[in-house]
């Protein structure tokens, strides 16, 4: 029983024995109905026999009726443990079972939830994806690990998208939109309502290799060992087996050797490696720095391309020798460009490269077709408040990669519109983290110079107090800001003082509950007011004046996408 007086079923935090959340209740406060037990309502049941069958209990109904999807509503393995799912089967009870391609971890206790049965996806830059192929589930889902979300596309462009995705376990795929889901799985339900289907990524034929090919090391183990039963049948035939693998070794290692000389010399796509570049070679690639991208205080950017067969754009970044001077010494640059290579996640511009020669310092980016956030933002017409809410959503999600996902924690420094970059289909890219301040293992703060932008810059920075990651959160506030205003940080011409710093305006807005106003002149976002009001809250939290204060972006992202709520944010501590 509640406090209140309602009856309630609750879930515990377990391997504790505290209560979660309550699933279900009577909701009896104040309806003049009570709840009660005691013995006139016990009913013993009767084992003898009737008609030659025995007596037993039967089932009028369940409390709730769908355990599987009251359950699965909140962040939790659900009812079922984790890479598995939960149906209500003929005999209305919950089921625990396995997808296609797992199995339990114990066979005796469904609920204790599955483990893959295969060889997972490796993050090798999509190169064993042709191992794997898709079981489908129809009006399945997996609730609590959603990372990705796509819409307006193709069934197929979704299998492609996951198939092709290392970190991706099962894609959904209703009407038009592709969401992703990670492993583990959690919060698995089947359930009719749902529509649409799940795609269950798993390896074809159970296969257990890790690569998409047999080396030439495997060819010539093979080849020998099918020649030794035949050639140790005499002496003279062991000094001919010699001789044999001798010359196999040489051939074909000479052969493996002459490929890989042959390999283009030019940027690794796998996660932990860069190519190292000649000043000369990006000297001729840029067309001696002509074309310029963009230019900031630190550095230029130029646009070039990398093989002139191919015709592959690169954007190629040119950090500025008096910044050089003043902030990075070789080791550092070396360390950064070290972490950064290991970074792979579809909300980070991935860097290709860099040169580190004499007085030379430049970073090789993919090209971004779209250009930056700062353009698009100011571009006419204006974005629609859709693609402004998957930028936001983009971005958030690439700041918790660097903050929680990397084997050293990176702290951006200078999230600010010119540094989310678009592709092709307009997805939000972080660039510019390649100067960004690492964190090893085990350190939470660092001391460093100011660095980002101003009116971006959180307050701790002026104070010479230790930096966190809590100063990206600040910038990511006023960014999402930007974002849902569809204006600049600062206003200069605006006449209206009130209005000009974009920051304090949202405040007064939330403060004085007229959020409205900041999207007034927008269609879009009036429709879709509750959603931009939760936006402006997560903004204000996020550009608290205490780091304490401010959410992780883990939690912003989980805001952002509806999976957590938003408490309201204080009314006399902004920043």
């Amino acid at each position: 029983m509640e406090l209140n007086g309602d009856l309630a079923a609750y879930t515990t935090r377990f391997p504790l024995d505290a209560m979660n959340y309550n699933y279900w209740a009577s909701n009896t406060t104040g309806s003049g109905v009570r709840v009660v037990f005691n013995q006139r309502y016990v009913y013993p049941k009767n084992n003898s026999v009737t008609a030659g069958r025995a007596v037993a209990w039967s089932f009028l109904s369940h409390i709730p009726g769908d355990i599987c999807t009251s359950v699965g509503k909140y962040l939790s393995s659900g009812f079922c443990g984790y890479n598995s799912y939960c149906i209500i089967g003929n005999d209305q009870k919950p089921k625990c079972l396995c997808p296609p391609g797992y199995l339990y971890l114990d066979p005796d206790d469904e609920m204790k939830g599955c483990k893959r049965g295969f060889v997972s996806h490796e993050c090798d830059g999509g190169q064993n994806a042709d191992l794997f192929e898709f079981q489908d589930m129809v009006d399945t889902h997996w609730l609590g690990s959603l990372y990705e979300y796509f819409s307006a596309v193709t069934e197929d462009w979704c299998r492609q998208t996951c198939l092709s995705d290392c970190y991706c376990a099962v894609a959904f795929f209703h009407n038009g939109d592709c969401v992703s889901s990670s492993y583990p799985l959690f919060n698995g339900v089947t359930d009719a309502s749902f529509g649409g289907k799940s795609l269950i990524k798993i390896r074809k034929g159970n296969s257990t290799s890790t690569s998409t090919g047999s080396s030439d090391g495997s060819k010539r183990q093979k080849l020998t060992l099918n020649l030794i039963p035949t050639l140790l049948l005499s002496s003279s035939a062991f000094l001919n087996l010699i001789l044999l693998i001798t010359t196999l070794w040489f051939v074909l290692g000479s052969r493996y050797r002459k490929r890989t000389m042959l390999q283009p010399s030019r940027a690794t796509h796998g996660m932990m490696s860069l190519q190292s570049f000649t000043y000369k070679e990006l000297e001729e690639a840029t067309k001696n720095f002509e074309e310029v991208l963009g230019k900031g205080a630190s550095s230029t950017v130029y646009k070039s391309v990398l093989d002139t067969i191919n015709k592959n754009l690169i954007a190629v970044k040119r950090l500025h020798k008096h910044k050089l001077e003043e902030n990075h010494n070789e080791k550092e640059f070396q360390a950064e460009m070290s972490a950064i290579g290991k970074t792979n996640h579809k909300n980070l511009v991935r860097l290709l490269g860099f040169c580190n020669e004499e007085e030379h310092r430049l970073l090789v980016y993919e090209y971004m077709t779209n250009g930056s956030l700062a353009s698009y933002l100011c571009s006419n017409p204006r974005p629609s408040w859709k693609q402004r809410t998957e930028i936001a959503f983009g971005t958030a999600r690439g700041l918790v990669y660097l903050h929680e996902e990397c084997s050293n924690q990176i702290i951006h420094c200078d999230i600010k519109p010119q540094n989310i970059l678009l592709d092709d289909s307009f997805t939000a890219k972080i660039a510019d983290f390649g100067l960004a301040k690492l964190l090893e293992k085990d350190q939470t703060r660092t001391l460093t110079k100011l660095r980002g932008t101003r009116g971006y810059v959180a307050r701790e920075w002026f104070k010479d107090m230790p930096v966190t990651v809590k100063v990206d959160v600040y910038s990511f506030g006023i960014l999402l800001l930007e974002l849902i205003c569809c204006r600049k940080h600062c206003e200069k011409d605006e006449e209206d003082e009130d209005k000009k710093i974009l920051a304090d305006w949202a405040y007064d807005c939330y403060k004085y509950q007229t959020l409205y106003l900041l999207v007034q002149d927008d269609e879009e976002a009036i429709e879709d007011i509750e959603r931009a009001e939760k936006f402006v809250m997560i903004a204000i939290w996020c550009i608290q004046e205490e780091p304490s204060l401010r959410p992780t972006m883990k939690r912003v992202s989980q805001m952002l996408e509806g999976t957590l709520e938003v408490p309201l944010p204080p009314l006399n501590s902004q920043s």
